[in-house]
């Protein structure tokens, strides 16, 4: 899938978002990607998930195993997995905001993980999830997602790959223009807050 095929999926399915958003990561932007929109068609979800898949078997990872973090990586996760022949797990949060698995999944050391994710912007939720991923003594051998937002990729520790890199800017809520001018922000994200 070619950057500009991606972008019509994004437009034809209103995924593409302009306005005032408060992001995962906390910064501000003009631009948001609804990536529920955009998955919610089982056929599109199955189109990324295998351009994702085909993107994995490319590289030198051979995961065993996918996991993903809720809420946005969840069905982008399944269909990457379902992509690769392999178990699709999530991560959720606990009470105390941390990520971790419930609902019986479990790793085990030494399990080779693929990390899957909607979109990034500064790298926090996959981090997060690299980090839970470790503490089972399971090995993360690389991530991706359908659109890299951030100006740059971030640091991982591990290979990363996207299907799309769309900057978009995004602001501190101190120095976010949006506020300045008295926009009503949004928070359309998973992440409370």
């Amino acid at each position: 899938m070619n950057d500009q095929e991606l972008k019509t999926l994004f437009r034809e399915t209103g995924a593409m978002l302009g306005g005032h958003f408060r992001l995962s990561s906390g910064l501000h932007s003009d631009q948001y990607f609804q990536c529920a929109l955009l998955l919610c068609e089982p056929r599109t979800a199955t189109l990324l998930g295998g351009a994702l898949g085909e993107a994995v078997r490319r590289e030198p990872w051979k995961p065993d195993v996918v996991v993903s973090p809720a809420l946005g990586g969840v069905v982008i996760g399944h269909e990457t997995a379902r992509a690769l022949g392999l178990k699709a797990l999530f991560a959720e949060r606990d009470p105390d905001g941390g990520l971790e698995l419930r609902r019986g999944f479990a790793l085990k050391p030494g399990q080779r993980v693929l990390i899957v994710e909607d979109v990034v912007t500064t790298g926090r939720s996959t981090k997060e999830t690299l980090s839970l991923v470790r503490s089972f003594g399971a090995e993360p051998v690389g991530a991706v997602s359908i659109v890299l937002r951030g100006e740059s990729e971030p640091a991982l520790g591990v290979p990363f790959r996207s299907l799309a890199h769309w900057p978009a800017r995004a602001f501190e809520r101190h120095a976010c223009p949006l506020c300045a001018e008295g926009r009503t922000v949004e928070k359309p994200g998973s992440r409370p807050g």
